[in-house]
């Protein structure tokens, strides 16, 4: 199981930490919303938990849950500008759609059950 970043995800991110003062990485997770199922879920942290993944690309740490690993692995995470928008971009295999807003998404029928 994998994910990683590409270098202005990984820039994003220590940016990020440095303006809070603090933390090791960017939790990635996923839970049930949307017109679609799941959204991202995004939190800066300081510790790594109990079966939690780590995955480190560019200089710059993601950690993601055992639950939420399922619908995420193998995601390529990028850090895309559109007009006066920021936002993290997946490039995730397990996605079978998404919802014409982009903010939710299915998955393909393999992965479990999403966490809330």
């Amino acid at each position: 199981m994998t994910m990683t970043l590409t270098e202005k995800a990984a820039l994003q991110i220590q940016r990020q930490l440095e303006k809070r003062g603090k933390g090791i990485a960017l939790r990635i997770g996923v839970k049930k919303v949307g017109c679609t199922g799941l959204a991202h879920t995004f939190d800066l942290i300081d510790e790594v938990g109990p079966g939690d993944h780590s995955f480190e690309s560019h200089g710059a740490r993601i950690v993601v849950d055992d639950h939420s690993l399922v619908y995420l692995d193998g995601s390529n995470i990028d850090f895309v500008t559109d007009g006066l928008k920021q936002s993290f971009k997946f490039d995730n295999p397990n996605v079978d759609s998404q919802c014409g807003c982009g903010e939710s998404f299915n998955v393909k029928k393999k992965a479990g059950p999403a966490t809330t």
